[in-house]
Parts: structure tokens; C-alpha cells; sequence
């Protein structure tokens, strides 16, 4: 007894029918079906198929005999993809987590990294806010993540990349989109949006910052990350204030203009779990000074 006996039987046992398991299943001609099923049943010593004009039933043992025959197709596909993967061990993984909005600087650098270091890893890589990034640290579904400082995380340490100063950031056809700079005095009374708390950090530091201003800006919005400003800002007129984002990767209907004077800062930094002893991860943070050194040279702040 051969395992294409079985593959056959449970075939024609599943279509009911000699005809459509040869055409559909098998690729073979009827004939030749036939001629393994009747092999199989001399090998097993009793009929396992009748005919009829219903086309093909199973007998009682046959319908025994189909049970044990799709647990010994199971067990034998088991045991060969077990072999290829003792021949074959697993590659070494990282998880990168990346802020969503910021992967189009970052993760090109990062993966290149990582892929001229250390050619034979598999690499994945997830977009989400960034306190979703730190529980994932800790919880060690991430090896390390380009995020913010997040409070409530003391089993995380951070090395930062770059400080990125906020913008205003206006439709294109807005009044302020032709100023070189906008005085935040100039937003008092328009449509004003601000992260949620998705966004724990930025919203704390534009909060403070309007907070110093002293002026009557209140948010009429909130927005959970870049894609939702940016579709906010065009379907409202709204402004905003968040992290400075490369204009030529905006779409045309948005610009973003310098806040005149002292415009308030954040961190983007690589994350990481203090617990984790991960030779990848030790590499990737010995590179992360000369990956955030490269970024400047290119002239363009990260998102």
C-alpha cells in the first residue's frame, strides 16, 4: 500500500464519483483510477467502494477505512514538512516596530542595516501608535521600535534619533499656506485639531505649548495619527499643529508652514526592552547614532 492509494481513495470518496475525482482532483484518466482503487482494496482484503447510479458509495469498511486514511495523509504531510524544517532550521527574527507615519524615513535605513549586518534574518515589520509600540516591547512581541517617550513604561529604555520641531500644517489653498512662517496668534479662530490620545506625548506637548500661549485655541477635532490629520485638515479647512512632516510627501491639497519664534520639539526615539538580550538588537543599537547621522546628511527631518 502506497500513500497516491490513499490520496486516491479519499479523493474519489469525497466526490462520490470515480469521473470528477480523475478530472478535478487527480489530473488522471478514469481507467487508471480505477484500476488503484481495486489494487487498494486487494491490499486491504474487503471492498471498500460499491457503484451505483448515484455514482460511487463507500461500503462500512470503506467508511472506516476513511478516517484512518486522511489521519495517515495528515501524519505522513507532518512528518515531511518536520524533516525540511530540521534540514532546514529557522532563520533568527526582529520585530521592528515603527510609529505609523515615520516609516518612509526610518525603516528603509533600518532595514538596510539589518540586511547588510545580518543577511540571513527574517525581518517584521509593524505600523502603530506609539503606546501600542511600547506595550508591544514589553509584552516582547517587538525587539525595538522608533516611537515617542512613553510615561508608564519603566521596563523600556530609549535612545533617541532626532528631535523634530512641530509645524502648522494648512491646506494648500489656505490663507497662511502662503506665509514663509505663521505666528500662532494667526490660528486664533480657526478650525484647530489636535492628536487624540492615541498620541499621548504630542498631544501633552501642544497642549502645554498653546498652554504658554496663552491664547483661546481650542481644539474642535481630534485625529489618531498622520493619514487622519491630513484627511481632516483637506475635508475641513482645519490647521494643525504636529510633528514637522517633509512636504513632498504630502499631498498637494496640504503644505505645512515653520511656527514663527520658539516652536515646540519632540523626540523620535528607538525603544527597546531592558530584559531583551538579543545579539540583532545589540547590533541594530550600536547602529543607531550612524543611521540617525545618515538621516541628517540627507538634509530631511523624519515625520
Amino acid at each position: 500500500m502506497e500513500l497516491r492509494h490513499l490520496r486516491y481513495f479519499v479523493a474519489v470518496a469525497e466526490e462520490g464519483s470515480l469521473t470528477l475525482a480523475a478530472e478535478k482532483r487527480l489530473h488522471t484518466a478514469q481507467p487508471s483510477l480505477s484500476r488503484q482503487i481495486r489494487d487498494l482494496e486487494y491490499e486491504v482484503g474487503v471492498q471498500l467502494m460499491s457503484r451505483s447510479v448515484r455514482g460511487v458509495e463507500l461500503t462500512a469498511a470503506g467508511r472506516v477505512f476513511l478516517d484512518h486514511a486522511r489521519l495517515a495523509l495528515t501524519q505522513a504531510d507532518t512528518a515531511k514538512e518536520a524533516a525540511r524544517r530540521a534540514a532546514q532550521p529557522a532563520k533568527p527574527t526582529f520585530a521592528l516596530g515603527c510609529l505609523t507615519g515615520k516609516e518612509i524615513d526610518w525603516l528603509p535605513e533600518a532595514m538596510r542595516i539589518l540586511h547588510d549586518e545580518l543577511s540571513n534574518i527574517d525581518v517584521t515589520v509593524s505600523s502603530q501608535n506609539s503606546p501600542d509600540l511600547a506595550d508591544a516591547l514589553m509584552q516582547g512581541r517587538l525587539d525595538a521600535a522608533f516611537m515617542r517617550l512613553e510615561e508608564r513604561a519603566d521596563d523600556l529604555v530609549y535612545k533617541r534619533v532626532t528631535t523634530e520641531p512641530f509645524v502648522v500644517m494648512v491646506p494648500s489653498d489656505h490663507r497662511l499656506a502662503g506665509h514663509d512662517a505663521v505666528d500662532l496668534r494667526e490660528i486664533v479662530g480657526e478650525t484647530f485639531i489636535i492628536p487624540s490620545k492615541t498620541a499621548p506625548t504630542s498631544r501633552a506637548v501642544i497642549e502645554n505649548y498653546l498652554k504658554r500661549s496663552g491664547l483661546a485655541i481650542v481644539p474642535a477635532h481630534e485625529v489618531d495619527n498622520i493619514t487622519h490629520a491630513v484627511s481632516m485638515i483637506a475635508s475641513t479647512g482645519a490647521v494643525a499643529l504636529l510633528p514637522a512632516y517633509p512636504n513632498n510627501l504630502l499631498p498637494s491639497f496640504v503644505t505645512s508652514r515653520p511656527i514663527r519664534g520658539d516652536a515646540p520639539t519632540i523626540d523620535l526615539v528607538v525603544g527597546y526592552n531592558k530584559a531583551n538580550r538579543s545579539p540583532i538588537l545589540k547590533l541594530f543599537l550600536s547602529r543607531v547614532e550612524d543611521m540617525s547621522a545618515q538621516m541628517s546628511g540627507k538634509g530631511r527631518k523624519a515625520p
